[in-house]
């Protein structure tokens, strides 16, 4: 197929897609002040909430899923292109020092490597093969998770890497913007936040970004909440690896527990700072391993270690 037909029918294709699609009543927005703009532009984001919340239901079930393969030794992996690749490199980023995670539990793949965090690389969400060797090259199995993330649902890199997952056994997800995606029919779970035509047409990195990083947010720290790295709404799982996150273990530290911040800092020293251990000592008298010994026998799980702790 030559060039001309390739780009007919790529035309051809976006034409139906409501990511394309242009609003019309924004034609006039050029003509508008700055504070009138961005009054629109607010208008249109204010939208986003309410079509993720459509989603719950199929959220839920990548939730699990995520968490499940956590449990069992298995990665939650996101891969994407563009935008989409972008925003789950930084939501696989943010997991350890959120979450103390080890840095593979959460793993991103962005088409055209590294360098296409910083500058396009044209062309690299173009080629499945590519997606697929991807999947291959990280070695994805049945313990996985693997969330493909395309505003259109059909980017070619993305098509690639979930059939390849699906070939393996892993479970696939599929966060998208538009409605009876290729991307979805292929997908375990299609989550499809269709929050309509772009401000700017076609320009995927707002009104679609924006849904797509509620969705991710939701995934990572749904999983994580089941698998017992929060407490309540504390992050007890914190590393606290400089002076910020060092303060805030501290504070959760003396929220749980009721000590001064100077006896919290004191429990975490003590901890080797874990918060969770500290908490264990602080409130049932344990000693470091002994509190150690119980998050284990629970799972991690500081709520269930601290009923077991007392004898509940």
């Amino acid at each position: 197929m030559d060039m001309t037909h390739e780009i007919d029918r790529e035309s051809n294709a976006l034409e139906h897609l409501t990511t394309e699609a242009i609003n019309p009543d924004l034609t006039d927005i050029d003509s508008l002040d700055t504070e009138s703009r961005l009054r629109v532009i607010n208008g249109q984001d204010a939208e986003v909430a309410a079509a993720v919340g459509e989603q719950i239901p199929r959220i839920a079930r990548a939730v699990h899923s995520a968490a499940h393969s956590l449990r069992r030794g298995g990665r939650l992996i996101y891969i994407g292109a563009g935008t989409s690749g972008r925003l789950g490199v930084l939501d696989a980023a943010e997991c350890p020092p959120t979450f103390g995670t080890p840095p593979e539990w959460v793993q991103a793949i962005i088409a055209g490597g590294q360098q296409a965090m910083f500058h396009a690389v044209e062309g690299a969400e173009d080629d499945p093969d590519l997606g697929a060797a991807a999947i291959i090259e990280i070695d994805a199995s049945e313990n996985d998770t693997v969330v493909g993330i395309s505003a259109s649902g059909r980017a070619p890199f993305v098509v690639g890497a979930l059939r390849q997952a699906k070939k393996r056994g892993a479970t696939t997800i599929v966060i998208t913007n538009n409605a009876n995606s290729e991307l979805e029919a292929i997908a375990d779970i299609g989550i499809a936040v269709v929050v309509g035509p772009e401000v700017l047409a076609g320009s995927t990195r707002m009104k679609s970004g924006t849904a797509q990083k509620m969705v991710l947010n939701m995934i990572s720290t749904g999983a994580m909440m089941e698998i017992g790295k929060t407490y309540g709404n504390l992050m007890v799982d914190v590393m606290a690896t400089n002076t910020k996150l060092k303060a805030r273990a501290a504070r959760i530290v003396a929220q749980v527990t009721g000590e001064s911040l100077d006896n919290a800092q004191k429990s975490l020293a003590n901890a080797n700072g874990s918060a969770k251990i500290a908490i264990l000592m602080v409130e049932t008298g344990k000693t470091a391993e002994e509190a150690r010994q119980f998050l284990e026998a629970t799972g991690g799980v500081l709520r269930k270690a601290l009923a077991r702790a007392a004898g509940k």
